[in-house]
């Protein structure tokens, strides 16, 4: 597993430093907002718009994630170990006890993947 990284984005500068403004300013007309391996330790996200964040391998541990919608969010192999996480919203293929793993032991987040339909055999 890779080290958690400081991304060279000025919008992960904003938002580590909590300046939320010019987070926003920054991601403004952005498809995908790529924070993939983020080393995002002890930051305020409540405020933070993060529909668009590709948060894959974040290490989220005693960031303030409270009250957030992470439902489209890929989140696949992040921690929230000791996150402030009261109130939110996480993906439904993201189980209870893989959350309370990762935020009580630091594991990384393995979200299953959805059921697929089944295929109808045409006879």
């Amino acid at each position: 597993m890779a080290k958690p990284c400081i991304i060279d984005d000025p919008a992960f500068r904003a938002l580590r430093s909590g300046n939320l403004q010019d987070y926003h300013r920054c991601i403004r007309g952005r498809d995908v907002v790529d924070f993939s391996g983020a080393d995002l330790r002890g930051t305020d996200l409540r405020e933070a718009n993060l529909q668009n964040v590709n948060l894959r391998n974040a290490y989220l541990r005693h960031a303030d994630i409270r009250g957030q919608d992470l439902r489209n969010v890929n989140l696949d192999g992040a921690s929230i170990h000791n996150a402030k996480i009261s109130g939110v919203y996480f993906a439904k293929n993201i189980s209870p006890e893989e959350l309370r793993l990762s935020w009580e032991f630091g594991t990384r987040l393995r979200p299953a993947t959805p059921p697929k339909k089944p295929t109808r055999i045409k006879r």
